[in-house]
């Protein structure tokens, strides 16, 4: 079914568009259950991303890019260091996320810091987790009724709960509602509920609260994990995009990180926990 056509389908028949999505990416009935993966970080052992951005998953729209004429640099790379600045022409995304984009970018180019959430210690929300630039690995634990998904980096934890549905109304949450199951020897996640505060990337893409992610970790062999990303917001795009990037397992103990005690440049203010978020 060409991408075109899944949202005017999902109208029709209110199947939900990403699990449409899923499907033409798995492209054929997953195996039978025989058992969870084994994606534990027991033992010292991390997950580290292959470096790459998000690989766009063919037939279907990827993820952004830089603009053109503002190439990012990270402080990695030996040069100066700047923010990142997406290419609105991008034919994806709808008009109000370019509108608000648009005024985003025009004021971080003219000296405006531009928001991240590791700069300022506050949760990335489900997708964003999963596209963190740099040397950052991810910890997995896992029981029979949830999964724990933790980045060092003042140790955010996201919550995946097994076989079980979503709530009527979730709370709107930093990391929304997380549910799951397995799927062979891959991981499905299905994510809603995330508060307007996040942003979808790291170019500060808004999204409004009907933000639906849905995620596929599958393990490939011992010691690679192939993450699939499915996104969908149809305030913010035409049509669900998708993204793939690869993880490699490696021995490595969780080190303590706490952001606003280590964040020597603070951008943002240091956060205080003197009120719940929600």
């Amino acid at each position: 079914m060409p991408v075109s056509r899944v949202r005017d389908v999902c109208l029709v028949s209110g199947i939900s568009v990403v699990a449409i999505a899923t499907a033409l990416i798995v492209g054929a009935q997953a195996e039978p259950n025989a058992g969870p993966p084994d994606f534990a970080s027991l033992g010292e052992m991390a997950w580290y991303h292959d470096g790459v951005n998000l690989t766009r998953v063919p037939d279907f729209p990827g993820p952004l890019r830089d603009d053109p004429a503002h190439h990012h640099i990270d402080n990695t790379g030996g040069g100066e260091a700047n923010y990142s600045i997406a290419d609105l022409s991008d034919p994806n995304l709808t008009q109000w996320a370019k509108d608000i984009m648009k005024k985003d970018n025009e004021e971080v180019l003219a000296g405006k810091i531009a928001f991240l959430p590791h700069q300022s210690c506050v949760p990335a929300g489900a997708s964003m987790f999963d596209m963190v630039r740099g040397p950052i690995p991810i910890y997995f634990i896992q029981s029979p009724k949830e999964v724990l998904i933790i980045w060092p980096g003042d140790h955010q934890v996201r919550h995946i709960y097994l076989n079980v549905p979503h709530s009527k109304n979730p709370k709107p949450s930093w990391y929304g509602e997380s549910v799951g199951h397995y799927e062979g020897n891959t991981l499905v996640i299905d994510t809603i509920g995330e508060t307007t505060r996040t942003f979808v990337d790291n170019y500060r893409t808004p999204h409004s609260d009907r933000l639906h992610v849905q995620e596929r970790w599958t393990l490939e062999d011992a010691k690679t994990l192939r993450m699939t990303l499915v996104v969908d917001d149809p305030a913010a795009y035409r049509e669900p995009w998708a993204g793939t990037r690869t993880f490699h397992r490696v021995q490595q103990p969780m080190i303590e990180s706490s952001c606003a005690e280590n964040n020597q440049h603070f951008e943002f203010h240091i956060p205080v926990a003197d009120k719940a978020d929600f």
